[in-house]
């Protein structure tokens, strides 16, 4: 894969994983699975900004107009990670911090994009600290 890519297409993993079911609920026989969109539509409104985000380092990671894009990506790349992973974080204490009764569990896509979001970080303080080449 393109080095030029690795950041929009972790943000892009973030993205779908936003969309897919991050807490699974049973109580019984019943059971439910809540997507981060439906936490974020829940009252947690903080959670909107993690797809804004990435859409974001989508946006500059695709854009050819600039000339110094690698460097804004990469800056964009680490404040959206840093957002996102601590917002991601907060979500699973919450869902940790529940009574017996009901049985919340995370799914392995929550983890999938917490561990994007981590991986994000990580590579754009790579790209940050990496010397530009001179030509």
């Amino acid at each position: 894969m393109d080095s030029k890519r690795v950041i929009p297409s972790i943000a892009l993993i973030v993205l779908i994983c936003f969309l897919l079911p991050w807490v699974h609920l049973s109580c019984g026989a019943s059971e439910n699975r809540l997507t981060g969109v439906d936490i974020a539509r829940d009252g947690r409104i903080g959670l909107w900004l993690i797809p804004l985000l990435m859409l974001a380092v989508i946006f500059v990671g695709v854009a050819r107009a600039w000339k110094d894009r690698q460097q804004l990506l990469a800056q964009l790349g680490l404040i959206a990670g840093l957002v996102s992973a601590y917002l991601m974080n907060r979500e699973r204490i919450r869902a940790e911090d529940t009574s017996e009764l009901i049985a919340v569990g995370l799914t392995g896509w929550f983890w999938l994009g917490l561990g994007s979001t981590i991986a994000l970080v990580i590579v754009s303080v790579l790209r940050l600290l990496k010397r530009p080449r001179k030509t």
